[in-house]
């Protein structure tokens, strides 16, 4: 099973949140998921972005995919760092 972490939107309409999650790569973007690893708020200023490191680079090893949308998020965060 190819696995992908990537977003998953929720909130309502005009104000998003997501939940960054493993999920079965042939899934749809709300679908089901395997295991919740952080979430990224965009609203807050600045914006927030929480990951459990432990469970990201778990799935990393496994060879689990980051889409490009994560991926992005990720190079801020360690900029920021």
């Amino acid at each position: 099973m190819a696995v992908a972490l990537r977003l998953m939107r929720t909130g309502k309409k005009s104000f998003p949140n997501y939940r960054i999650i493993a999920v079965d790569k042939r899934k749809k973007r709300n679908g089901a998921y395997l295991e919740k690893i952080g979430f990224y708020n965009p609203l807050t200023d600045p914006a927030t972005l929480d990951i459990d490191k432990i469970k990201l680079e778990a799935w990393l090893r496994k060879g689990a995919v980051v889409s490009d949308g994560l991926a992005k998020l990720l190079k801020l965060s360690r900029q920021k760092s």
